[in-house]
């Protein structure tokens, strides 16, 4: 109220408070209102790792549109904001700490990397924010006692499980090399193939490690080389891997390379025919393969959502993973907030997402076990891969 005989200034300020708070939309609860429900991501949008946490964006968007245009899940639309770390803890967690003091969102989705996740864990634990989907295989997210996170990919043991089948089991190779990044992302990998490995009584031949965000890997390329192995396992992100692999080649060393899920399509692209028989395994199926449900449907919505985005690994991870947000909002029913959505999430049990299969339980945190080989055919593409 203003009083009578106010000074103009005053009520011209008043005048001005009053037009601002008509503006300002109703609060957020924790994400939600009635009409709304919003998530975060925390991510790499720039940086040399900006495709996953993009490609991420994309297809958790275009899971989060395909819901909108049939009405929104309880009515409410949903919306996804960004927030880009740059794949830098010391980003990531002021970046989580102003979400948290805001609490305006439901859930962490998305998020991208080990370390990024390795430091922004505990605060969504304390605080109970869900975290969905994160693009790492890590195993300390792989335990069930942190009842707030719900993985969708398989662990980056079960990949390296599958390097030393192929690798071991079915060609018959028993000099196995490895590269990683020297951090928590990399040394996630490396423990998996070490422990892969010792279960077929072998371990590797050399060890090689870089810096992360350097391409500094010329040095671990000629420890690698010096010990001739058949094979290099290789645990890093698109630039420096692609640098090992091209040096190699100018060095005349030739081993059967393989990879992890990180950032397949981007190093195919930087790499060309020169990355031909490069092995790739990956967490989600092949995304360009009409006759797959899930491909057909992630294509058709990611289609729907923006028509000059092409279907990939990443943004069909981001995809499901988006599905299960909304399978998740839907189980919470219209009396939504967070501590629903939570117990939600903790209900999925078997959760079927256009013929592929996601199964959580009271021990197991992570929806998807399969782990698909593709490679690097002679003009650069990556295509299917079968047999050893």
């Amino acid at each position: 109220m203003i009083v009578r005989n106010a000074p103009p200034w005053l009520i011209r300020t008043a005048a001005t408070l009053l037009a601002l708070l008509a503006a300002v939309p109703a609060t957020a609860e924790q994400g939600v209102t009635a009409g709304e429900v919003r998530f975060v991501q925390i991510a790499a949008m720039s940086g040399p790792t900006a495709g996953l946490g993009i490609g991420m964006r994309q297809g958790i968007e275009a899971a989060f549109a395909e819901a909108n245009r049939a009405g929104g899940v309880h009515g409410r639309m949903l919306r996804l904001d960004v927030q880009d770390d740059g794949y830098d803890p010391s980003r990531s967690v002021p970046l989580l700490r102003e979400v948290l003091q805001q609490d305006a969102h439901i859930a962490l989705i998305g998020a991208t990397g080990t370390p990024t996740m390795k430091a922004m864990q505990p605060l969504t634990t304390e605080a109970g924010l869900p975290v969905i989907g994160t693009f790492t295989g890590a195993a300390f997210l792989r335990d069930p006692a942190l009842g707030n996170v719900f993985n969708l990919r398989a662990s980056y043991a079960a990949e390296a499980e599958e390097w030393a089948r192929l690798l071991v089991d079915t060609r018959g190779l028993d000099r196995i090399a490895i590269l990683y990044q020297d951090d928590s992302f990399g040394r996630s990998g490396h423990a998996g193939l070490i422990e892969a490995l010792d279960r077929r009584g072998l371990s590797p031949v050399a060890e090689g490690t870089y810096m992360r965000n350097t391409l500094a890997v010329k040095a671990a390329l000629i420890d690698i080389r010096r010990a001739k192995p058949q094979a290099v396992a290789l645990v890093g992100v698109t630039l420096p891997l692609s640098e090992f692999i091209l040096t190699s080649h100018s060095l005349e060393f030739a081993p059967v390379f393989i990879s992890n899920s990180f950032g397949a399509e981007e190093i195919a692209a930087e790499l060309g025919s020169a990355g031909a028989g490069l092995i790739m395994t990956q967490v989600v199926p092949f995304p360009r393969d009409p006759a797959v449900p899930v491909a057909a449907a992630f294509a058709a919505a990611l289609a729907a959502h923006d028509p000059d985005l092409q279907p990939g690994f990443i943004n069909l991870e981001g995809y499901v993973t988006g599905r299960l947000a909304v399978a998740a909002l839907q189980a919470a029913g219209p009396a939504l907030d967070r501590e629903r959505y939570l117990a939600a999430l903790r209900g999925l049990r078997e959760l079927e997402i256009e013929g592929l299969t996601l199964g959580f339980s009271p021990t197991d945190n992570q929806g998807l076990d399969a782990v698909f080989l593709t490679k690097i055919d002679p003009d650069g593409n990556i295509v299917p891969m079968t047999g050893g």
